[in-house]
């Protein structure tokens, strides 16, 4: 389940690509599938990054030397200045109460001319969640404050930022999280989470044409991601 559109991107071969706080992968498995991209991921948790190396490693065809996974803050990248062409943040802003120094990092590390893509829980669905549950907005480790749409595009235009597409995403999991707020947010046992979770896993891995409509029909209105598309300079 991607929430970045890499064709929107237009990644050449020997474009170089960080995926800041890449989790266990699922974009860095989208890279792997674009010839000659040199994409790299960081993240604080090692079970996380090496999930990501192990389905890396389960896909045909993807050449190592492309690749690199590494432990690190995202507040504290080490990378050179301008070393990318294009770094992704999604859906980490939201965790971290330095989002402010984050971000810098995020634009020192990419190259003038850069795309710089940015996906953070949508305002009004995330805000559905928080009046819901007072378990899932206190969550240690969970998401420490909701975006305003034009709080982001704002923050980066002090820094030479011009932000050229808004996308919404994932319409059909705002639903899943406000149910999940509703009977408890990690009761895994209620009957509508267990099968509203595996919808969501059979819409995956078979993308069925009419659910894929449906989302994308709905997406505007209660996408549970909203995607920022930058360019810097």
């Amino acid at each position: 389940m991607l929430t970045v559109d890499f064709n929107k991107l237009n990644l050449r071969p020997g474009t170089t690509v960080l995926d800041a706080g890449c989790g266990s992968g699922r974009h860095l498995r989208g890279l792997a599938g674009i010839p000659g991209v040199k994409y790299f991921g960081i993240d604080t948790k090692q079970e996380d990054l090496d999930k990501a190396a192990s389905s890396l490693n389960e896909i045909p065809g993807v050449e190592a030397d492309n690749c690199q996974i590494q432990k690190a803050d995202i507040r504290q990248l080490p990378f050179a200045d301008a070393f990318f062409d294009c770094v992704i943040c999604s859906e980490v802003l939201e965790h971290i109460p330095e989002h402010g120094q984050a971000l810098s990092e995020l634009v020192r590390v990419l190259k003038p001319e850069g795309a710089l893509v940015i996906s953070v829980p949508r305002y009004f669905p995330e805000r559905i969640c928080w009046f819901l549950s007072r378990a899932y907005r206190n969550e240690e480790g969970g998401h420490v404050r909701i975006y305003k749409k034009d709080e982001i595009p704002n923050m980066l235009k002090g820094h030479g930022f011009k932000c050229w597409k808004i996308n919404y995403k994932h319409a059909l999991h705002s639903p899943y999280w406000w149910l999940k707020c509703l009977v408890g947010h990690k009761n895994e046992e209620n009957l509508l989470v267990k099968y509203y979770k595996k919808f969501l896993e059979w819409d995956i891995m078979s993308k069925p044409f009419w659910v894929r409509s449906v989302e994308e029909l709905f997406n505007p209105v209660m996408g549970k991601s909203i995607v920022f598309y930058f360019r810097k300079g």
